[in-house]
């Protein structure tokens, strides 16, 4: 190994290491520990930006000249100290505090449903993310400089007009949607003990192909998938004993996460490509939204199709025998893919859930841009959920305080969701046509032939792609949403008896 190879070593793990404990704050710590994880992590952060910083390490990645894939870890890396020499350290370490502080009283706060508990860590946070967003620099919007820490290239300009066209089909069908006849739903609001859903959740897991020699489920207040390299990757669900589908597709969900680090190539783990250097996080995806195709492509697509309940319902049903006593498999399929306006997010159906990231892009858009007032923040929220969705928002937990995000200072994570909708379906199109057995295997319950697929073409490349390259490779086209559309239209006009006219694909 050579002396980049060697520094890069150990930058990663000190990035898997800062994992390990947040993992471990979100999921076994005992509320005590928080404010001593957060100088901890504080800590760890400052050592991990130093070593990048260091006159050393720049000088090691210079010296690169080799194969491909080192010459690209080398430029990232550079790339990467470039930006990092922009942030103030003590910036970073402000943050970092901050991240641990504002995610345990935002729990506090959920729990007791008042966002006045949150508002002061949650307006430092928007102040220190100004500041960021200031340092990194920017040309249009001082948001653009936070999205492209997740999402490179993204910029409100390119964003704004993608919500539009999905707002314009999204709206009309799911107003048509409204009109027709709704299935019935109570049968998902039994009750489910949480250890069968944990077992259940689990068995599914483990058949799209996740490998729990190198993994775990866990149960946190917001559900997440984690790693520390791809012999340790971790997800984690949360169990609600009145509300089966939660745990259900949550777990599946972050089941996609897990199965691209798994899927990572083994000699590109603790290198420059299974670390995102600028947000000192150890991830193996390209980007947010590549990253987040995977989880929607295997909890949607594979997820919640009818091939797949009528594989699996019956298991299910020898599980919870009483309570779906009455419901035969295409009951559940029609009841788990009900479109009905919902105030939480993580529950929310297909077709509104990009309606939720909307809203959530354009507020933290205008926390950012000095528009909006933290203070201002739960009625600007309320009063999108009834234009939006038509619900009132009964109280803060189920509101303005119901996502982790802010409180981990993720400003700018959030269009990704979406981004990684339209991924989805680009990526699962082109699947179809490279292997024109796939929907005949998925009805076997045969997961392997796509799971090698998409390791293939985007798993085990890593970081070594931006995720536009990534993109245009495997599809031959950047981001488009029309495969999306198309699918959306045709699968709830079957499901409703809409006479739906289907976005065609290029």
């Amino acid at each position: 190994m050579n002396d980049f190879g060697r520094r890069s070593a150990e930058i990663n793990d000190l990035l898997c290491i800062l994992n390990v404990l947040n993992w471990d704050a979100r999921t076994q710590m005992p509320a005590g520990g928080s404010s001593a994880r957060a100088q901890q992590l504080a800590t760890l952060s400052a050592l991990a930006q130093e070593k990048l910083l260091d006159p050393a390490y720049e000088a090691a990645a210079r010296a690169v000249d080799g194969e491909d894939t080192e010459t690209r870890a080398a430029q990232q890396a550079l790339d990467a100290i470039a930006a990092l020499r922009r942030i103030p350290a003590e910036l970073t370490r402000e943050l970092a505090l901050l991240k641990s502080e504002a995610q345990e009283v935002w729990a506090r706060a959920r729990a007791a449903s008042d966002f006045s508990m949150f508002a002061p860590q949650l307006t430092r946070m928007v102040e220190l993310n100004r500041q960021l967003a200031e340092a990194l620099g920017y040309e249009g919007h001082p948001y653009d400089a936070l999205l492209n820490l997740y999402e490179p290239g993204l910029t409100v300009e390119t964003l704004l007009p993608l919500f539009e066209r999905l707002r314009d089909h999204h709206v009309p069908l799911l107003r048509a949607i409204q009109e027709r006849p709704q299935p019935r739903t109570d049968f998902l609001h039994a009750h489910y003990p949480a250890a069968q859903q944990k077992r259940v959740s689990l068995a599914l897991a483990k058949q799209f192909g996740y490998d729990t020699s190198r993994g775990r489920l866990d149960e946190s207040a917001h559900p997440f998938e984690i790693s520390f390299t791809r012999q340790d990757v971790r997800i984690t669900t949360r169990f609600q004993e009145n509300f089966l589908p939660g745990a259900l597709f949550g777990t599946l969900h972050e089941t996609g996460h897990a199965l691209y680090e798994q899927g990572v190539r083994p000699e590109l783990s603790r290198t420059v490509l299974t670390g995102d250097l600028p947000g000192l996080y150890a991830v193996g995806g390209a980007s947010y939204g590549t990253h987040e195709s995977q989880s929607r492509l295997w909890e949607n697509r594979i997820g919640r199709s009818r091939a797949y309940w009528n594989l699996h319902f019956p298991h299910l049903q020898n599980i919870f025998p009483r309570q779906l006593a009455d419901v035969d498999t295409a009951a559940f399929h029609r009841a788990v893919n009900t479109v009905r306006p919902s105030l939480i997010r993580v529950e929310a159906d297909e077709l509104t859930y990009d309606l939720h990231i909307m809203l959530r892009v354009e507020l933290e858009r205008a926390l950012i841009g000095g528009e909006l007032a933290v203070k201002d923040l739960p009625e600007a929220w309320n009063a999108r959920i009834r234009s939006d969705l038509g619900l009132d928002v009964p109280d803060d937990a189920r509101g303005v305080l119901q996502d982790i995000h802010w409180s981990a200072g993720m400003f700018g994570s959030f269009p990704t969701y979406t981004v990684g909708n339209v991924m989805a379906s680009q990526f699962y199109a082109a699947a179809t046509e490279q292997m024109p057995e796939l929907e005949d295997t998925l009805r076997r319950g045969e997961y392997t032939p796509l799971r090698e697929w998409l390791t293939d073409n985007i798993y085990q490349h890593g970081r070594t792609y931006t995720p536009h390259k990534l993109l245009t490779r495997v599809t031959g086209r950047g981001l488009d949403p029309q495969p999306y559309l198309a699918y959306l239209s045709g699968k709830y006009g079957e499901l409703y008896g809409l006479d739906v006219q289907k976005e065609q694909t290029a």
